[in-house]
C-alpha cells in the first residue's frame, strides 16, 4: 500500500468533535498516525519561517479547525510545497474549502472535517 494511502486511511479513522480548540484536533492527528504506525513529526521545520503542522515522510500535513481564506491557505502551502522536504500536502479542514488537486507540482489532497464527524464504522 502507498504511504499516502496509509496516512489517509489513519486519518480517516479519527473521530473529532465538531467544536473544540485546533491543539485537540492535532493531538487526535499524531494518535491517529501514531496508532497505524506512522511515525510523524509533529510541527516540522521545513526552512526559516515555514513549519507544518506534520511531516510523515515526504508528506506533509496542515490542520485547520476554522475555515480558512482560500487565497491564505493556498499561499501558505505554495510555501510548503516549495520546500524539497515535501512530496505531497494533505489538508484535514472544514467542508467548502477548495483546493485545486496540485500547487507547486505537489499533489494536495482534502480532508473534510464533516467525513471525521460522528461514529466509526468498520
Amino acid at each position: 500500500m502507498e504511504m499516502h494511502d496509509l496516512v489517509m486511511d489513519a486519518l480517516r479513522q479519527m473521530r473529532c468533535p465538531p467544536s473544540g480548540p485546533e491543539m485537540q484536533l492535532h493531538e487526535m492527528t499524531a494518535a491517529a498516525l501514531e496508532a497505524c504506525g506512522l511515525a510523524a513529526e509533529h510541527e516540522a521545520r521545513l526552512g526559516p519561517g515555514c513549519r507544518i503542522d506534520f511531516l510523515v515522510g515526504d508528506i506533509g500535513i496542515e490542520v485547520k479547525k476554522s475555515r480558512p481564506q482560500p487565497a491564505a491557505l493556498r499561499r501558505q502551502l505554495a510555501r510548503y510545497a516549495a520546500c524539497g522536504a515535501i512530496g505531497e500536502l494533505i489538508v484535514i479542514a472544514p467542508r467548502g474549502v477548495n483546493l485545486p488537486p496540485s500547487i507547486g507540482g505537489k499533489r494536495v489532497t482534502m480532508l473534510g472535517l464533516d467525513r471525521l464527524w460522528g461514529i466509526s464504522l468498520p
